[in-house]
């Protein structure tokens, strides 16, 4: 089979979305299927900036969110195009988000739409849109339409599954992210020489904050508890690396909890290059929480965290119940409470046969069920029930 995976979004770029296609792109192919990318990065970058990125800023000076939604519906036209120009060939089109399966079902292409997130919600989130507003309609009239008309549905978690179910009438299938389990995996025998090589030699435990900047990832959280955490283990040193609009109340913050020379803000790491930063870490920190209406998906930082054998404090939202049970091979916490994060991070590093056996179990899980392979054969049988109608 001969599959196209589309969206409005660049690709690659740091994310969990183009994360979730590079790696299924992988499962795909070691089954023997060809797999290509059709994306915002494969218009001209002219055509970006002078028909995409300038009237959306200018929109938006007129009124707050309109640019956005002009932008993605602009978006949409330009992958029509491309589209179009391609030609059918290919034997399925697997959109990664509303506006690409829109764009595939106006040419009468066979879809099959992944739901990441709440489209209209997260828009909200962070800022983006205006609650109540004009936009915030459209987004959802939009959402809509994607889910009536595109031949199937898959979504990963069950919380978005609902969520369809309920705003289309559509039942979605639910299959949860996934890694590539080899390129992900433990690697602490070499924790000496790679803490070296990413310049964190000199702290004794490295905290790893794996998020794009954004609130609902609650990215605040570990920045307050780590004054905290200091009293406990004062030769410890918290890493982010993502960016996002958070930057830069994250390092104003650190200045007020005056603890700028024990954290550190990466930006946007290359993918590739994150599987050394799990492996460095003692913990890692996805303090995720409930941002208008918007929950954590099956984080794909949790997972690969998980399969580096590195023990993972969540908050216990959305798709990171699902994905960790709770002192077995990860710890939960209450979201937005900073004491109860505090308290779990101390606990931790205090404890290595702790930390130890919630790596050791949590690389099992991830083994076990969430393998790019077994969710490249559940896509299959997913592409299969649209191939046949």
């Amino acid at each position: 089979m001969k599959i196209l995976f589309t969206t409005i979004f660049d690709y690659p770029h740091t994310g969990g979305l183009s994360t979730h296609v590079t790696t299924l792109k992988a499962g795909l192919m070691e089954l023997g299927h060809a797999t290509e990318v059709l994306s915002f990065s494969d218009i001209p970058q002219a055509t970006q900036r002078f028909t995409v990125q300038g009237p959306s800023f200018l929109l938006n000076r007129l009124q707050s969110g309109k640019g956005f939604v002009w932008s993605q519906k602009r978006r949409q036209e330009l992958l029509k195009s491309l589209l179009k120009e391609r030609g059918n060939t290919f034997d399925l089109v697997n959109a990664q988000d509303v506006f690409a399966a829109l764009a595939a079902k106006s040419l009468g292409l066979p879809t099959v739409l992944t739901a990441h997130g709440y489209m209209a919600r997260e828009a909200l989130s962070k800022g983006a849109i205006l609650p109540d507003s004009p936009e915030e309609q459209t987004l959802i009239d939009v959402e809509k339409q994607a889910y009536t008309r595109a031949d199937a549905i898959v979504t990963v978690d069950k919380r978005i599954q609902e969520y369809i179910q309920e705003l289309a009438q559509r039942q979605a299938h639910a299959i949860k992210n996934f890694i590539n389990v080899q390129d992900f995996k433990p690697d602490k025998a070499n924790k000496k020489e790679i803490k070296k090589h990413l310049n964190l030699d000199s702290f004794e435990f490295i905290l790893f904050v794996p998020r794009r900047l954004t609130q609902k990832n609650g990215v605040i959280l570990p920045v307050k508890a780590l004054p905290e955490v200091l009293k406990h283990h004062p030769s410890t040193c918290l890493v982010y690396a993502g960016d996002g609009e958070e930057m830069t109340t994250l390092k104003s913050t650190a200045q007020e909890q005056q603890v700028t020379s024990q954290v550190r803000f990466l930006g946007a790491v290359p993918h590739e290059q994150m599987k050394d930063y799990f492996s460095a870490a003692d913990v890692v920190l996805i303090p995720s929480i409930h941002s208008a209406g918007v929950e954590e998906a099956t984080s794909i930082a949790a997972l690969e965290a998980m399969g580096s054998g590195t023990p993972v404090i969540a908050g216990a939202v959305g798709g990171l119940r699902e994905i960790i049970s709770d002192h077995q091979d990860g710890l939960l916490v209450r979201e937005r409470d900073i004491q109860a994060l505090a308290e779990a991070i101390v606990t931790l590093l205090a404890d290595s046969v702790l930390r130890e056996k919630l790596a050791t179990q949590a690389r099992q899980k991830i083994e076990a069920e969430y393998s790019h392979l077994t969710a490249a054969k559940r896509y299959l049988a997913v592409y299969d029930t649209v191939r046949k109608t």
